[in-house]
């Protein structure tokens, strides 16, 4: 993985204490509004992180097999993951 790894590390960090918040929420019978912002918080950060790990995996694995002529693997990973997103 080519990715900054102290941020990366930061960011799944802190979605695992914004979980962790989660899970008392839940327990605490907290307000379902109040649960449901925590949960879209959390996936944000997750989004951010695999749009992260995704532009580097472009700009240096997917750049590498180019250069290697070896790019329709990294082709056909890229669309599954695409259509993983997308669903």
């Amino acid at each position: 993985m080519k990715s900054d790894k102290t941020k990366i590390t930061r960011l799944l960090k802190t979605a695992r204490g914004q979980i962790d918040g989660l899970l008392r929420m839940v327990e605490d019978d907290r307000y379902c509004i109040d649960i449901s912002n925590q949960l879209l918080a959390v996936q944000a950060i997750l989004r951010s992180v695999n749009k992260e790990i995704l532009h580097d995996h472009l700009n240096h694995c997917v750049r590498e097999a180019f250069e290697e002529g070896s790019e329709q693997e990294k082709i056909e990973e890229i669309m599954e993951i695409i259509d993983k997103i997308s669903k």
